[in-house]
């Protein structure tokens, strides 16, 4: 009987979770494959259609990384938090509230500029703070409590506005900023240098006054680079990530092991409403002005874009990675529509279609990875 048993033990297969995965079910399991693939496509279609139109010159491809960067700071955060297993939509109307509460007590109060954007980010912090406890302690679905946030923070920010300015905008921050390191910081070039030599080589152009087409990398896109490093580290590389994915694939259970799940949230909320007052800031900064329609519908954008990159829904997967080329899709399009001369109602479209055929092609494939029906 003894000899019965052991023979059986020896033929059983090995624990599956120990056995080797194929290279194909690997790749398969990656979040951002679809994005990529998507991005593949784009650039295919793009170089084909926009062929001579400067989308791809120097200061064309700055145009639409640009772009890019900006929706990555805020995808980063949506990402995050979507992995998390809960929804933003008060993004979008944090980036106008955040923005005002740079220009008014800079412009109407005197205050240096410096310390109105820290006035900014403890507010919005604040405010993501107070959106995670209310979620974490009421168990109301996040998508409800944020959408109130959302029409808070709008009519607080057309209300404060109209108070001050008695119009929808408050212009002047710049005037006020001297040479303070903040306007540089959110709002300057990077390695201008590098781009007068590139110029003067020959690699890429000249404007009709002898300075480079290009003339320097953004500000918003080193912020992003930096905000999306960031958030993939942390994600992928640290146990607050694994708290991250535990937290949204199931709360229950994480509690049991004991993550902090009502800590995790309530920090992803805090780090949406931080990445928020970064773009804020860098628009604030660049146009001199705050505008109550500032971040209208990017809640969404943020959105699109982490579920193109392979983000579920339901939470506990995704990829801070995946997002960066959701948001890459995003910028190419916009300004591919732009340099080809296609109407620009059928971005919206495309946007549509995107976020159908991501959600679709995401569940089909960790479907395939999983080897569920």
């Amino acid at each position: 009987m003894a000899e019965n048993s052991t023979v059986v033990a020896a033929g059983r297969p090995a624990d599956e979770r120990l056995q080797k995965q194929s290279g194909l079910r690997k790749l398969l399991s990656r979040p951002e494959l679809g994005a990529i693939a998507g991005t593949v496509l784009v650039f295919l279609f793009f170089g084909a259609t926009a062929h001579g139109t400067g989308m791809f010159a120097a200061d064309g491809i700055m145009n639409w990384i640009t772009v890019t960067a900006q929706l990555t700071i805020i995808a980063t955060g949506a990402a995050l938090l979507m992995v998390g297993g809960e929804f933003d939509l008060s993004v979008g109307s944090m980036i106008g509230f955040a923005g005002m509460m740079i220009a008014i007590p800079t412009v109407y109060f005197g205050w240096p500029v410096w310390a109105s954007v820290v006035f900014a980010f403890c507010g919005a912090l604040l405010i993501g703070f107070l959106n995670g406890l209310i979620v974490v302690r009421t168990r109301l679905p996040s998508f409800i409590v944020t959408l109130a946030s959302l029409y808070i923070l709008r009519g607080m920010t057309i209300a404060l506005s109209i108070l001050f300015a008695n119009r929808t905008i408050v212009s002047g921050v710049k005037n006020f900023a001297g040479d303070s390191i903040v306007v540089p910081l959110f709002s300057g070039k990077a390695f201008q240098g590098l781009f007068v030599w590139m110029a003067n080589a020959g690699i890429i152009g000249k404007l009709p006054n002898g300075q480079p087409s290009v003339q320097g990398i953004p500000a918003v896109v080193i912020w992003a680079f930096v905000i999306a490093l960031i958030g993939h580290i942390v994600l992928t590389r640290t146990r607050f990530g694994n708290w991250i994915f535990g937290a949204g694939g199931d709360a229950n259970a994480a509690r049991n092991v004991g993550v902090p799940v009502a800590r995790v949230k309530i920090t992803l909320f805090m780090v949406t409403a931080f990445c928020a007052t970064v773009y804020a800031t860098c628009q604030v900064m660049e146009f001199g002005s705050a505008a109550a329609d500032r971040g209208v519908l990017k809640e969404f954008e943020a959105i699109i874009a982490a579920v193109i990159g392979g983000c579920l829904l339901t939470g506990g997967y995704g990829s801070v990675v995946g997002a960066f080329f959701g948001a890459l899709i995003f910028g190419v399009v916009q300004m591919g529509i732009l340099f080809t001369g296609a109407p620009n109602d059928w971005f919206q479209v495309f946007l549509g279609l995107m976020l159908l055929t991501a959600v679709l092609f995401n569940s089909y494939i960790r479907r395939r990875a999983t080897g569920e029906r």
